[in-house]
């Protein structure tokens, strides 16, 4: 089950978590950054975060839903390795990359929260990061013209919001795996 998952390797939800909020307040502290910058710490960021979630997924792979965490994790990783690619991409093209990763992070989050209903407490938290990354992912999309500088207040309102959320939903999940082994 992917409770178990989550449950098991919360410590990696709880990793991400602080990665995204690093993220959005390093966005906060530098906002005279060059695109060049962003496009760097977004990929180092999505990189980390998948590599988290391929790490969680693996260990996983008794359970049934699995490849939900793998999938997410691929994403991220992918993301991540084409903004390292190519360093000089137009503030277009990095929205675009962010945009992707949140909205397929976002989706595979609503879906893994709804499975999760009747597993877990606190399965909210899991959907409202994903209703909120391909809330994001649509709106950089919709308003593409803004470039990344410009949005770049949006940008770590989101990381620093989704890695909250990412560190409330690992306690929860820290609690279940508390109770599931009686400890």
């Amino acid at each position: 089950m992917l409770s178990h998952i989550l449950s098991r390797y919360w410590w990696a939800t709880l990793i991400r978590g602080f990665l995204w909020v690093l993220f959005g307040v390093l966005m906060f502290a530098r906002p005279g950054i060059s695109l060049v910058t962003l496009t760097f710490l977004f990929g180092l960021f999505a990189l980390a975060d998948g590599v988290v979630n391929v790490m969680s997924a693996i260990g996983g792979q008794e359970h049934e839903n699995w490849w939900l965490v793998l999938l997410a994790g691929i994403s991220g990783i992918l993301v991540g390795a084409l903004t390292f690619f190519n360093p000089g991409a137009t503030a277009l093209m990095v929205l675009f990359f962010i945009a992707l990763w949140a909205i397929v992070t976002g989706i595979v989050e609503i879906v893994a929260a709804v499975q999760l209903r009747n597993e877990i407490e606190g399965e909210f938290w899991y959907g409202l990061g994903g209703l909120i990354s391909v809330a994001f992912g649509v709106f950089l999309v919709a308003k593409p013209g803004a470039g990344a500088l410009a949005v770049l207040w949006l940008i770590a309102s989101y990381a620093i919001l989704f890695g909250t959320i990412q560190i409330l939903l690992a306690f929860e999940a820290r609690t279940f795996a508390k109770r599931l082994t009686g400890a």
